[in-house]
């Protein structure tokens, strides 16, 4: 007799990640330049002081990195003027939302999160038997009083992706603001906010201001975005230290190696490479919307460095035509968009490489 697994195991669909370049070109037999436009990494590269700081790091990878990871903790603590036990680092902030769900849901429990959002929370409610209660979005945007309207008693997490992953949307602060003071205080509220470094807006919410007034909230940022980290997995939570405290018991020892540590802790203080990172996606964004209007396609005006767009016909087909074409996009149909494609914004030639070849493959589908 085989082994059994726990009931709500079978009910898990794994999330499927975007391909690495390697394996699209290994898969597909490809030749000449690949551009990987899927997974909302930073096309400039990583942060050069991150990549110096590892250089000299390289070194001391036989030893056990810092298990507390004390120094990082510390220069995140005095940047957001929090209490150092208020900072949890994870192996990717995904790892942290995991933790979340593993120490505060019982089997029955309930996570409320909207339609079309970040999928791992859907993942960690199941592992522990849990009810994802899935609300639909407003305007592509999260509709925040129908997300208070279906809460219960059996309500323990909200999960709010600010700005939305794949959407690009996001709610502001006036709208967060007045939606935190109605959670009740027994209900953990995770702000995940991956693409927080890439908004301008005057418009977006102010997250430690509901830490500062000791809220339950649990505050997610990542250095696989706007830093150019993703290759390392590393991002950091910030909470009350009760929440924090608690959330650690799930965690495993050195769960974030050294070479993230120091890398992190270099791009923290490479302001020129996030503020080039920024332009270099202002300036792409404007470009892509233009040419989605030439071509006639829906697309949502995005707070990330992502653009999510609509076609009239299934996806999977221009996805598949602009992968033979040496551009890797990303298919949301597991996010409900059947028709849509998440593309991140690229360099200016990998942004003009896309166009063009989307181009031809809209008028080879349509003639």
């Amino acid at each position: 007799m085989l082994p059994v697994s726990r009931s709500s195991i079978g009910n898990i669909k794994p999330y499927k990640p975007g391909k690495p370049i390697e394996q699209v070109v290994r898969e597909l037999g490809l030749k000449g330049t690949v551009d990987k436009l899927a997974s909302n990494e930073n096309p400039l590269g990583p942060s050069p002081k991150a990549v110096a700081a590892l250089r000299k790091e390289l070194r001391h990878l036989h030893y056990y990195p810092e298990d507390s990871c004390h120094y990082l903790r510390e220069r995140l603590a005095r940047r957001f003027k929090v209490d150092m036990d208020s900072v949890i680092i994870g192996n990717g902030s995904v790892e942290l939302l995991l933790f979340a769900c593993l120490v505060y849901l019982n089997p029955g429990d309930e996570l409320i999160m909207s339609t079309g959002s970040f999928i791992m929370p859907k993942i960690g409610t199941k592992l522990m038997d849990g009810r994802v209660v899935e609300v639909p979005t407003k305007e592509y945007v999260h509709d925040l009083g129908r997300i208070l309207g279906n809460i219960t008693r059996q309500t323990k997490i909200i999960y709010l992706d600010n700005p939305m992953n794949p959407l690009g949307t996001m709610v502001t602060k006036n709208e967060l603001d007045e939606f935190i003071t109605q959670v009740p205080e027994n209900i953990l509220v995770i702000i995940d906010e991956a693409y927080a470094e890439y908004i301008t807006t005057r418009k977006y919410p102010k997250s430690l201001n509901y830490y500062n007034a000791n809220r339950s909230v649990f505050i997610l940022h990542t250095f696989s975005k706007a830093y150019g980290l993703a290759g390392l997995r590393i991002g950091y939570g910030i909470a009350r230290p009760d929440i924090v405290e608690t959330i650690s018991k799930a965690r495993l020892p050195f769960n974030v190696n050294r070479a993230a540590q120091v890398a992190a802790l270099a791009a923290l203080e490479d302001k020129a490479y996030v503020n080039k990172s920024r332009k270099n996606n202002d300036a792409g964004k404007k470009m892509l919307y233009k040419e989605f209007e030439r071509l006639k396609l829906f697309y949502i005006p995005s707070f990330t460095n992502f653009v999510f767009v609509n076609f009239a016909v299934d996806s999977s087909l221009v996805f598949e035509e602009l992968q033979q074409r040496g551009i890797i996009t990303r298919p949301v149909k597991q996010y409900g968009f059947p028709n849509a494609l998440r593309v991140t914004v690229g360099t200016p030639k990998q942004n003009k490489r896309f166009i063009s070849a989307l181009t031809a493959v809209l008028n080879e589908l349509q003639g």
